[in-house]
């Protein structure tokens, strides 16, 4: 589903096993799809089988969507199959039960713009859908009254046709990544060192990213790397990067390229992760990941997120990580030591930043040129011929060039990533033999 619900009212439900519940977060969620959030229904117990709620609390719950004229309610828990159907049994006619990661799925849904973002999107959907399927078959089975409310009309070849359909995307995403694993390649032996921004939705990545890029430089190079995104957003809201967005930085000799990738979510399910996993290819595959965090959110906030940060990335990443303690200007200083203390086992050394300010971010240009792989140091000496020009242009386009001596003979040094140097040595190779 795509289509936005600005004229749509909605009630948001919240059921925690202990404690009070807090809303704020699914009502940013429910905005963000477009819904206009009407009410609330919470509870404190533990999540009963039939209906997640209590049956008491479900029948206040269906008052309160009459109350309100709410076409739609919105968990802010998972919902299973049979709980779905058996809410929407008792909610007015033509209301429906939505559950947090369904209203996830449609803001995913609304903001995917590219083939990549579309098809992770369909694939979410239909993993989601798998499991209401096999329920409808079963209701159907047993004679349940049709419509199976918050489950839908049942089709008896919908489970094949789902598992169809995702084994076919599977195979187009694979696609997909081979390609843009040839593009990485292709950036490396152009010189260039890849950087990653990870982190949370609405940590301030994509803020960041536009005070490391070097927007002109971006339209310059737009033939040489066609895939370069030339905008990134920063607007206070949900999920604005859905894909993933690169730029060129300048940082100290090094030419670098730094994307910006989809945000975490807190309490996904591993079906919804896998679904995106393609996406955080562009943070597995960096030379370094720079892991983003909101310091002004509570320290109990930030070490949950961390801890989830780190386990995402762990599972594949190899490339170092930089916390970025982001949003400086909201916080005092007092307050950024203390955090930085607290958090200092999941996040040693970190860097404390303010992108909408420009806080700080000298700094973490340092803390990048020191973290990526080591230049190396060359010299070569090069035959004084035409094509030999050629040579010291396209290490001039690669490295950062120290001085060259124009003589009998070109004696060029420089500095460069290794796999520069290995290519230099090649051709330089292919010159000497050449002139021999």
């Amino acid at each position: 589903m795509t289509a936005t619900h600005t004229t749509e009212r909605a009630v948001v439900v919240k059921r925690v096993d202990s404690g009070t519940a807090d809303t704020e977060e699914i009502r940013d969620l429910a905005r963000a799809a477009g819904y206009r959030v009407v009410g609330e229904v919470t509870q404190t117990r533990t999540e009963d089988p039939g209906y997640h709620l209590g049956e008491g609390k479900v029948t206040r719950l269906a008052n309160k969507v009459a109350l309100e004229d709410a076409t739609t309610v919105i968990f802010d828990n998972q919902l299973g199959p049979y709980q779905t159907y058996n809410i929407g049994n008792e909610l007015p006619k033509g209301a429906q039960a939505v559950d947090r990661f369904r209203l996830i799925l449609e803001i995913f849904g609304q903001r995917a713009q590219t083939r990549k973002a579309q098809l992770q999107v369909e694939l979410a959907e239909l993993r989601y859908e798998l499991p209401r399927a096999e329920a409808k078959a079963s209701l159907a089975k047993r004679d349940e009254r049709p419509g199976f409310m918050g489950l839908g009309e049942y089709d008896e070849t919908r489970e094949e046709d789902i598992k169809k359909q995702i084994s076919n995307i599977r195979d187009e995403l694979e696609s997909i990544e081979e390609t843009e694993q040839h593009r990485r390649e292709q950036r490396r032996e152009s010189g260039f060192d890849l950087v990653a921004l990870a982190g949370y939705t609405n940590a301030g990545k994509s803020t960041l990213l536009r005070r490391l890029a070097d927007d002109l430089e971006v339209d310059e190079n737009d033939d040489l790397h066609p895939d370069l995104d030339t905008t990134a957003e920063s607007e206070d809201r949900l999920f604005t990067t859905l894909g993933t967005t690169t730029r060129r930085a300048q940082v100290g000799k090094r030419d670098v390229l730094v994307t910006d990738t989809v945000g975490f979510i807190q309490d996904l399910p591993h079906w919804l992760v896998e679904s995106f996993k393609s996406t955080l290819d562009s943070v597995y595959r960096a030379d370094l990941v720079l892991l983003v965090v909101d310091v002004s959110e509570s320290i109990e906030e930030i070490r949950e997120k961390l801890v989830t940060s780190h386990d995402t990335l762990y599972e594949r990443n190899q490339a170092p990580i930089v916390t970025v303690l982001n949003k400086t200007d909201v916080v005092d200083d007092e307050e950024v030591r203390r955090k930085r203390e607290a958090l200092s086992k999941l996040a040693p050394n970190p860097v404390a930043v303010s992108g909408k300010e420009g806080l700080n971010v000298e700094e973490l240009a340092a803390r990048i040129d020191a973290e990526l792989p080591d230049y190396e140091r060359e010299r070569l000496v090069l035959p004084m011929t035409d094509e030999t020009m050629s040579v010291v242009s396209w290490i001039h386009d690669h490295a950062h060039v120290e001085t060259v001596d124009y003589g009998d003979q070109v004696v060029i040094e420089f500095e460069a990533r290794p796999a520069i140097v290995e290519q230099s040595r090649a051709k330089a190779g292919d010159l000497v033999g050449a002139s021999a």
